[in-house]
């Protein structure tokens, strides 16, 4: 005869818990499968029936059973995997990370991984994760642009205090302008879209000159307002 099986007892929490998880359509089976494993062995299934009726072997149900017995709910979690030891030290990463921030090749606007991978022997892939984990982007840039006006400030502090706090009765306009903006037409009319084609166009085209969008929003209501005009004057900024 074999050993008895060990007894479990469950605490409404536990069994709540334990519920949820078969309950979760979304979610690893493995999970689903401890779970049932173990509510069978409160309801006193013995090992080779709960095997068969959840098409598992009886070591798997006697080793669920005992992790739960000894740390109950987070038995049921994976036991961390030991992987494969690292190959990389952290003097070597703090390499990769110091020289893209400290400068750039000195024949290239910005670092590339292959670059590097040559400069400190490591594979892109690799440099790869590195920027990935430090959120290193050497090939973005975003522009700024700083202002000499001494007025600058208070010439802000009107121009907000005007959008939040407009004079009664007022119609406060936000206003630019597009310019040269070329009229274009294809030389020959394109084929739509169809299941497995996509659209095409003509590379040529024929150019029809250029226009100029004038653009307004409605700070209080939200409304855009937009004229196209042939020319670009002072004359048209100002006409409705």
């Amino acid at each position: 005869m074999g050993r008895p099986a060990t007894v479990i007892t469950l605490s409404e929490t536990e069994k709540a818990e334990l519920l949820r998880r078969i309950k979760l359509r979304k979610g690893a089976q493995d999970a689903r499968l401890r779970a049932e494993i173990i509510l069978a062995c409160t309801a006193g299934e013995s090992g080779n029936d709960i095997a068969l009726r959840l098409s598992t072997s009886k070591d798997v149900v006697s080793r669920w059973r005992q992790r739960f017995s000894k740390l109950g709910l987070l038995g049921l979690n994976d036991e961390p995997r030991s992987g494969r030891p690292r190959t990389i030290s952290d003097e070597q990463v703090q390499q990769v990370v110091n020289q893209v921030l400290q400068g750039k090749p000195d024949d290239s606007s910005h670092w590339s991984t292959r670059r590097m991978s040559r400069e400190t022997g490591l594979s892109p892939a690799r440099i790869m994760r590195i920027w990935h984990a430090f959120r290193i982007k050497p090939h973005l840039e975003k522009t700024f642009k700083l202002s000499m006006d001494p007025l600058f400030v208070d010439k802000v502090h009107d121009i907000v205090g005007l959008y939040l706090n407009p004079p009664e009765r007022a119609l406060v306009l936000c206003v630019d302008e597009k310019s040269q903006i070329q009229a274009l037409n294809r030389t020959q009319p394109g084929l739509p879209l169809s299941p497995g084609n996509p659209a095409t166009r003509t590379h040529d085209y024929k150019r029809h000159g250029t226009t100029s969008l004038f653009a307004a929003l409605d700070v209080a209501t939200g409304e855009v307002i937009g004229r196209l005009k042939r020319q670009h004057r002072s004359t048209e900024f100002r006409s409705r």
